[in-house]
């Protein structure tokens, strides 16, 4: 097994530097260009939306996601994965932390129209709130210009109108206004998605698969197959790479029985075409799951010799099954019990507290200091306090302080983060109209923007409504 792990890295480094150029962005926009794939985008930072104070900060997260798309890309991106499949429509909103003014009912926008605004088309949902959804009204043509809202006397029920299915797509909007900006929610296929999703049912939990857990020391190398998923590590037997291939083929030929299965009889049964939408934490194939690329190689391969389902991107889709029915999402997430749980609760709430007092920081030193006005320093300096808090703002935290994974590192970058910003806003208020720091500010500054340098491309001017 040694011998063979050493081989398979050297493959692995020879991939790296002979077929993707030293480069994972550059073989995955070539892909692109071929139309062979469609890369969507996130939150920049992975920020919670539902849960951010202003509605500039998911604007930011949006902002420069997509900037930053079109930087590496080459062209915008018409997709959004809503960062924990995490949504918020329009209403009345206030936190639930006691921060002024956060904690003062007041409107906010909803995701979909901030997505529209920022020419995002489409995101994914979760099935759950699919379910709870409410109909709107449906537009009469393919052009969009025809809407009738569904309480109209112009409005004629269609066979199998917002039946609420994982397999349609639905346009979403906050508001019975669908001028205000709409987005098509692409719903994961629960039921499906937990043949690959289980760590203990689903397809990772077969006995002849690399164990995640039990590595060898000092290598951290791993020798052992799955053997019984709720074996003790003492138990584990050793791993044999060529046991797994007729593992996959099972595996594979099940998932596109499912896939085609539930295709045929929805469509069997209403004539209406179908669209299945499976997404899967990429760390899932290859890190919790080793085998995970092989199951995706022989699955594409697999779908497309099927004679009922074939595999699209998302525009793609759009472009065939163009939705015409309008509905309201409820607030929630992918999340445990579906709703913000995971991301606040008694163990990590505190964290918004910090969130909330920095952002209405910033956004009082943006309003009181216009953003044309300010010179090359008084830029350099907010724009890492910009970055700082998009960095401070990444639900990352609040999810490893909550599983009690890497807590302890979650909340120190936090507090990092939470300090760099306010000491960024220190100079900013020090050195207000002046063009040079002082000899130790200046290298507390390069040391910022050297330790935390993502989005170089960053303006301040994104911090807008």
């Amino acid at each position: 097994m040694a011998k063979w792990w050493a081989e398979w890295y050297e493959s692995k480094k020879n991939d790296f530097i002979n077929k993707y150029d030293k480069s994972i962005i550059k073989g995955l926009r070539d892909l692109q260009d071929q139309g062979a794939i469609e890369m969507m985008t996130c939150g920049a930072t992975h920020g919670y939306f539902p849960l951010l104070g202003y509605d500039k900060s998911i604007n930011l997260q949006v902002r420069a996601a997509t900037n930053n798309y079109q930087k590496h890309f080459g062209r915008k991106p018409r997709g959004m994965w809503l960062p924990e499949c995490a949504y918020r429509p329009s209403y009345e909103w206030q936190s639930m932390i006691p921060v002024a003014p956060f904690n003062q009912k007041h409107l906010r926008r909803g995701a979909e129209q901030i997505l529209a605004e920022n020419e995002i088309f489409y995101f994914v949902t979760d099935e759950d709130l699919l379910k709870r959804s409410a109909p709107i009204g449906r537009f009469l043509d393919n052009n969009r210009e025809n809407f009738v809202h569904i309480n109209s006397p112009d409005f004629k029920p269609v066979p199998w109108n917002f039946d609420k299915t994982p397999v349609n797509l639905y346009e979403v909007s906050s508001s019975e206004k669908v001028e205000y900006g709409t987005a098509v929610a692409f719903t994961r296929h629960h039921g499906i998605a937990m043949q690959v999703w289980s760590g203990s049912i689903g397809y990772p939990a077969e006995p002849d698969y690399l164990d995640f857990h039990k590595t060898n020391y000092p290598s951290r190398l791993r020798y052992w197959r799955v053997t019984d998923a709720k074996a003790d590590m003492m138990y584990k037997t050793l791993y044999h790479p060529d046991w797994i291939w007729d593992k996959i083929n099972l595996q594979v030929n099940h998932f596109i029985h499912q896939i085609e299965n539930t295709s045929n009889y929805y469509k069997n049964l209403t004539g209406k075409d179908t669209t299945i939408c499976l997404p899967f934490d990429t760390e899932l194939f290859g890190h919790w799951w080793f085998e995970g690329p092989e199951f995706i190689r022989n699955l594409c391969k697999g779908l497309s010799h099927s004679p009922y389902v074939k595999m699209a991107t998302a525009a793609e889709q759009l472009f065939l099954q163009k939705p015409r029915e309008v509905v309201s999402l409820p607030e929630g997430s992918w999340g445990e019990n579906n709703n913000h749980d995971v991301w606040s609760n008694e163990g990590n709430k505190w964290t918004w507290t910090y969130i909330y007092d920095d952002e209405l920081r910033l956004n009082n030193i943006l309003n009181a200091n216009p953003v044309n006005q300010l010179n090359k320093l008084e830029r350099r300096i907010l724009t890492q306090a910009l970055r700082e808090l998009m960095l401070l703002q990444s639900s990352d935290w609040q999810f490893l302080i909550h599983t009690n994974s890497a807590k302890d590192y979650a909340e120190q970058r936090f507090s990092f983060h939470h300090s760099d910003f306010n000491k960024l806003c220190d100079l900013f208020e020090k050195y207000k109209n002046q063009d040079v720091l002082e000899i130790h500010d200046n290298n507390y500054l390069e040391a910022t923007e050297k330790r935390n340098s993502p989005f170089q491309e960053l303006e301040l001017e994104w911090w807008k409504d």
